[in-house]
């Protein structure tokens, strides 16, 4: 089975940054499509950021220009990189990974880590 843990969250102020990571076990991690999506309370579950197993990427239009989304095959992490953070980038922040079969595809969901933008 696909595990994802991620890390890096915290409080911070606006204006700062922070840098979300997420571990895959379990997986040939170079093979599966790697997102971010955040969840604010109340609210829907919303991409924030994708990067494909051929290195393709799309971001969300509220995060382009701040968020930067990478991946390391080797070491079966994907990072998201978030500059600039506005008090309306709280939310918790979950890692996704699509595994593709020839019939079907399945979507694998890290634990989420809590990110707070205050003063």
């Amino acid at each position: 089975q696909v595990q994802l843990v991620e890390s890096g969250g915290g409080l911070v102020q606006p204006g700062k940054s922070l840098r979300l990571s997420c571990v895959a076990s379990g997986t040939i991690f170079s093979a599966h499509a790697m997102g971010w999506y955040r969840q604010a309370p109340g609210m829907q579950r919303e991409l924030v950021a994708l990067i494909t197993s051929i290195g393709s990427i799309n971001y969300a239009d509220f995060v382009k220009g701040r968020f930067t989304i990478s991946r390391d095959n080797a070491e079966n992490m994907v990072y998201l990189q978030m500059n600039s953070l506005k008090p309306k980038d709280t939310g918790v922040y979950y890692c996704k990974a699509r595994q593709v079969t020839t019939s079907t595809y399945y979507d694998y969901w890290g634990q989420g880590t809590k990110v707070t933008i205050s003063s």
